[in-house]
């Protein structure tokens, strides 16, 4: 059995990263199927519930005031109108509800309605992930508390890398995040975005920084830059999608036991780019027609693809749907 392992370096993981695409891929499917039904996708949606007016200036996101985004600001959305999308996507057959705030961090006076989200959403069953950008110690109690079992935290890239892409907070300002999110009992969803104009060492040091965390996360987004309009990545070159398909491998060996999810980009993603992310263990999606701001597969879309593959999506306890369904 292959076993989490703390202690990449960056040379042992970039050579895992060149190997033969053949031999990359099988290594990672035997890895995927050690720890996972490899037919069965964990799905989630995502809901935003602050749009714009975010303080940092990511170079990726439509919703950073710096960046000239004509995407206004919205303020916190009502608690019952959060309840009401999660109901809708329980009924749908996502197993995890997703919440994002387009903050630098949350104020305490948001603070109320975002433990009465948490719990509301666990009341209906459903596991229950935040975005909020960075959290003291006594928010992320207050959200421990309130049942909260995964924080998304993303580092994007790599620490060489990330002052190009973001210059309003560090690189270890995300890892402090992390570590008091994981300090607290709370599961870390981290990964990063590709296709920024990063070098290929700066894809493998992301992953090593992941795999490197005690314990890593235990779901892991890979995003494909989805460029958006008045953005200083407008106009950034597309990744290779072999280049993408061997950073989901890669990320997949150096980190068995974790949810490695196909996140942003799908929707300009063909078929069979996507079969071969799910061969090389990507085993999470998110559902809907939009993440945040940025498209996504509709739900047809998404059901037609997982029959042609023969996948199904799990439920909370790790039956199918269609399991669970009988």
């Amino acid at each position: 059995m292959t076993v989490a392992t703390t202690n990449w370096t960056r040379e042992d993981a970039q050579t895992l990263h060149d190997l033969p695409l053949m031999d990359l891929m099988f290594r990672a499917q035997s890895v995927h199927r050690t720890h996972f039904d490899p037919n069965k996708v964990q799905t989630s949606k995502l809901l935003s519930i602050k749009t714009g007016g975010c303080a940092e200036d990511c170079a990726y996101c439509s919703q950073s005031a710096r960046n000239g985004s004509k995407l206004s600001a919205s303020k916190l959305i009502e608690v019952e109108r959060v309840l009401t999308q999660a109901r809708q996507a329980r009924d749908g057959g996502a197993t995890r509800f997703c919440m994002g705030a387009a903050w630098r961090e949350p104020k305490d006076r948001d603070m109320d309605a975002l433990v009465a989200m948490v719990e509301g959403v666990r009341a209906l069953g459903m596991e229950t992930c935040m975005t909020l950008g960075m959290l003291d110690d006594n928010q992320v109690i207050r959200l421990r508390d309130a049942g909260l079992d995964y924080y998304n935290h993303n580092i994007d890239t790599s620490e060489r890398y990330y002052p190009e892409v973001i210059t309003t907070r560090t690189f270890s300002d995300r890892i402090d995040t992390m570590n008091r999110v994981q300090e607290a009992g709370i599961k870390v969803c981290s990964g990063g975005i590709l296709g920024m104009g990063e070098e290929t060492q700066d894809r493998v040091d992301m992953l090593v920084t992941l795999a490197n965390m005690n314990p890593a996360p235990d779901s892991v987004p890979i995003n494909m830059l989805m460029p958006q309009e008045d953005t200083p990545l407008a106009d950034a070159k597309p990744i290779d999608p072999i280049d993408f398909v061997r950073v989901i491998a890669t990320a997949r060996i150096m980190m068995p036991t974790s949810y490695v999810r196909l996140s942003a980009g799908r929707s300009d993603m063909s078929d069979e780019l996507q079969a071969m992310c799910f061969f090389a263990g990507a085993n999470s999606i998110f559902v809907g027609e939009t993440l945040l701001t940025a498209e996504n597969p509709e739900e047809d879309t998404d059901a037609i693809l997982f029959a042609k593959l023969g996948l199904q999506s799990e439920t909370v306890a790790g039956q199918s749907s269609r399991e669970a369904a009988e």
